[in-house]
């Protein structure tokens, strides 16, 4: 597509309506679940949706309605310049792919669609991942009746008992992921181990650092193997995570995370209990905690057995499930309720 037709079915897509009329007229759905309509869907979506009557669900997975990285970092830190604005900075950073033409694209769709009132009015109900995320999205100007909760979830049985040793990364590279605090705190240990499983831009800083064995990418029966041995998952993030996928298959696997004490993640690992929380960017503090980790197996393995009750309390798939289902119904009875 040309840049200036992406910019335009950014805005809105003439093609989304014209389908999914279509498809509602084939299909006639109770209810539509989106995911993401960033690009090329848009959110003309919500507006073919409530043409025909039919109620919309929204999962939240990012914070892109507020922040045109998505992520709210910028230069290796939190910043929340954009909440609750039209984010005209973000466009003058070039926030969004380095690009200050994309960045005004999504900037223009933000204010167009904030300004039609689509996403206040449109969807029926957002699903943020958190309690903390929650919060930020109503922070940022989604209506507070219309967020609920409900987080990812895994459908793991319960780990086979087997040794556990050595710590594990599991996901992207990348800087927002924390791996330059990660190779600075395993450079200051002389006996840890650490696997790491995943690609991106800023693999070569754990190259050479001691104890570090990278397994490049693997696939997700290799990933629960190595969560099935290993001591402990960290998970050094320096954003605000809306819920990682690797941290709900940790707990299904028994495993503690040692996480950031930063954004959702000082919610869902409850430290000392499920696993261990350091600051931010402090590679001191990852260092004391995975050190304390390893000289302390019997503690973590404790804490995995608390992380696996944990799971099956919150992040199964029938608990999870369940909740959907409540969400559903809801959003159904509020349909009900306003057409009588």
């Amino acid at each position: 597509m040309s840049s200036l037709s992406l910019a335009r079915t950014t805005l809105w897509s003439d093609r989304t309506q014209q389908e999914l009329g279509e498809r509602i007229r084939s299909f006639r759905p109770d209810v539509i679940h989106a995911h993401n309509t960033f690009p090329l869907i848009s959110p003309s979506l919500y507006w073919a949706a409530e043409r025909s009557g039919v109620p919309v669900v929204q999962t939240l997975h990012n914070f892109r309605l507020m922040c045109l990285n998505a992520l709210f970092l910028r230069e290796g830190k939190v910043c929340e310049d954009c909440m609750g604005h039209v984010p005209w900075r973000g466009v003058a950073r070039a926030c969004y792919r380095g690009s200050h033409a994309a960045s005004a694209a999504l900037a223009g769709m933000l204010a167009l669609h904030r300004g039609l009132g689509t996403y206040r009015s449109k969807v029926a109900r957002y699903i943020a991942l958190n309690e903390f995320c929650r919060g930020k999205f109503i922070e940022g100007g989604l209506p507070a009746d219309r967020v609920v909760v409900k987080p990812n979830f895994v459908d793991f049985d319960a780990p086979a008992p087997a040794p556990r040793a050595g710590l594990l990364f599991v996901g992207r590279l990348s800087v927002e992921k924390g791996v330059a605090t990660l190779a600075k705190a395993m450079a200051q240990l002389s006996d840890a181990t650490l696997r790491v499983a995943g690609e991106g831009p800023e693999a070569g800083l754990l190259d050479g650092v001691p104890g570090v064995t990278r397994l490049g990418s693997q696939p997700g029966e290799a990933v629960r193997g190595e969560m099935s041995r290993a001591l402990a998952l960290v998970v050094p993030s320096i954003c605000y995570e809306n819920f990682p996928r690797t941290i709900a298959e940790a707990f299904a696997s028994g495993l503690p995370v040692i996480a950031s004490r930063i954004g959702a993640l000082a919610d869902i690992v409850r430290d000392g209990e499920t696993g261990l929380l350091f600051e931010p960017g402090d590679p001191r503090d990852l260092a004391d905690k995975m050190a304390w980790a390893q000289a302390n197996p019997a503690q973590m393995a404790e804490m995995g057995r608390k992380a696996r009750a944990q799971y099956e309390a919150e992040f199964s798939a029938e608990v999870n499930y369940r909740r959907l289902m409540e969400i559903y119904d809801g959003v159904l009875e509020q349909k009900s309720r306003d057409a009588s």
